[in-house]
């Protein structure tokens, strides 16, 4: 088998839409951004066995994922591309609870299963200087276990 190193422009990062495992392509994204660590929580276990070295145990773990690109609007009718209205929605002011849940999946194009987050959505900063295209940024953070799907041959 050879190694090839992943171009990070091919992620594929798809959210559930209304309608239950059904997925739209969040679209012309310029950065793509997992960290695995986000809301990792550790205890302190170094006891007097420890021989002065510390030791630590994870208790917590979590992840999250920043998108990041410029805004994009239909120039006659101003909608926002599908995968970005559907992520602007649940990341809504109304989205509080468990309704603030959705669903998120991702992989990259040789991979055979896509990685499923249950997820919360946050909009980031939107703007410009002068001489800028507007800004558009979101951040999921993942809520429970990570689960997996398998490709399907059509996509």
């Amino acid at each position: 088998m050879t190694q090839r190193r992943i171009n990070a422009r091919d992620m594929i990062v798809e959210v559930e839409s209304a309608t239950p495992d059904t997925w739209v392509a969040i679209e012309q994204l310029q950065t793509i951004t997992v960290n695995p660590g986000e809301n990792e929580e550790t205890v302190d276990v170094t006891d007097m066995e420890s021989d002065g070295a510390y030791e630590q145990e994870i208790m917590q773990r979590g992840a999250s994922m920043s998108l990041e690109g410029l805004a994009l609007q239909d120039s006659s009718t101003g909608a926002l591309p599908a995968g970005r209205a559907r992520v602007e929605a649940m990341a809504g002011e109304d989205k509080v609870g468990s309704d603030s849940l959705g669903r998120v999946r991702f992989r990259y194009p040789a991979s055979t299963s896509w990685r499923i987050w249950t997820c919360t959505f946050s909009l980031g900063e939107q703007g410009g200087a002068t001489n800028d295209k507007v800004s558009w940024s979101a951040t999921i953070t993942k809520s429970g276990k990570t689960t997996t799907a398998a490709v399907e041959e059509e996509e």
